[in-house]
């Protein structure tokens, strides 16, 4: 929206997709979490099957992902609906038991999922206050196609889980990303971090789009609302996952980023905790590497419906 604040309502092209990301850190760094909301769910085996037969509605492949890393108590929870459970309005967002809604005071984000693969409830309430909303979009491929809007790039969050019984605050971000094309038909690979610095919050983006060359976006995001492009420090190889993933992110100086802690590693995609140094200061953040070739692989796709199961879903996607 122009105010800066998210739009639930937006139209989603057929076989195109949107989401709304949220990740965050506790102040002790021992706890973290993402959630994401998704039309036309990027990764589902199920929407890129059914693509097959042409255009169809993302609407049908939905789902709120919510991924807690505390040690003791982590969860992971991605279940796929269709159309019959979403219901969106501009500032309202659910799929089924859970929801997000923007309101003056910010986003809140109620949780009723079960964790896969063991069966476990994930439940509770996530409230994130905006630093800024800079009301600021930019396009990722040359076509314009694919869009990222830093939509609060530095939040504060309070975290209150029933189940697991989890509480905790800290330092948040949240963006939206949405595209007219399947994402791996616009891209092969990219790497993102997003780093807080207070009262500001620095994003890089790396992408290598399947047309034109690559893009790098080198941003600072102030507590007023200014935003400042800045020259891209070089890059630096971080150590890669156990599913051989590559990682890459950009540091000033030589030696000065590396993996604190690997959340989430899969065969096509990465995300991590990673220390770098940016304007002269070692800063903690989120990094993630995806490979949108190793996604397409077959194996890959065959394994996907164990980590992503879809409510009601029949056999006629396969």
């Amino acid at each position: 929206m122009p105010d800066g604040r998210p739009d639930f309502s937006l139209k989603v092209e057929p076989n195109g997709y949107a989401w709304w990301y949220v990740d965050a850190i506790s102040h002790d760094g021992m706890h973290g979490l993402t959630i994401i909301g998704f039309v036309g769910s990027v990764f589902s085996p199920y929407y890129k099957h059914a693509r097959r037969r042409g255009f169809v509605d993302p609407e049908n492949f939905c789902s709120i992902n919510v991924a807690l890393y505390s040690r003791g108590a982590a969860r992971w929870t991605m279940t796929e609906r269709a159309k019959s459970q979403l219901t969106r309005s501009r500032d309202h967002f659910s799929v089924g038991p859970s929801s997000m809604n923007f309101g003056d005071r910010g986003l809140t984000i109620d949780i009723d999922e079960k964790a896969f693969p063991l069966i476990a409830p994930v439940r509770g309430t996530i409230r994130l206050i905006p630093t800024c909303l800079p009301a600021t979009l930019f396009y990722l491929d040359a076509d314009g196609k694919h869009v990222w809007q830093p939509l609060a790039p530095a939040a504060r969050i309070e975290v209150e889980m029933r189940e697991p019984s989890l509480s905790w605050s800290g330092m948040a971000y949240f963006d939206h990303n949405c595209g007219q094309e399947p994402i791996e038909e616009g891209f092969s690979e990219w790497d993102w971090s997003r780093s807080d610095a207070g009262q500001s919050g620095i994003v890089l983006y790396d992408t290598l789009p399947r047309k034109g060359a690559s893009r790098h976006l080198a941003l600072r995001f102030n507590g007023d609302g200014s935003i400042e492009d800045f020259e891209p420090p070089p890059r630096h190889k971080l150590s890669t996952s156990l599913w051989r993933m590559k990682r890459q992110t950009r540091s000033e100086g030589e030696k000065t980023a590396r993996v604190v802690r690997t959340f989430e590693d899969a065969p096509f995609y990465s995300r991590s905790m990673i220390e770098s140094r940016l304007f002269g200061q070692n800063l903690l953040g989120v990094h993630e590497s995806l490979s949108l070739n190793r996604f397409c692989n077959p194996v890959v796709q065959a394994m996907l419906p164990f980590r992503m199961p879809r409510a009601g879903a029949s056999r006629a996607f396969f």
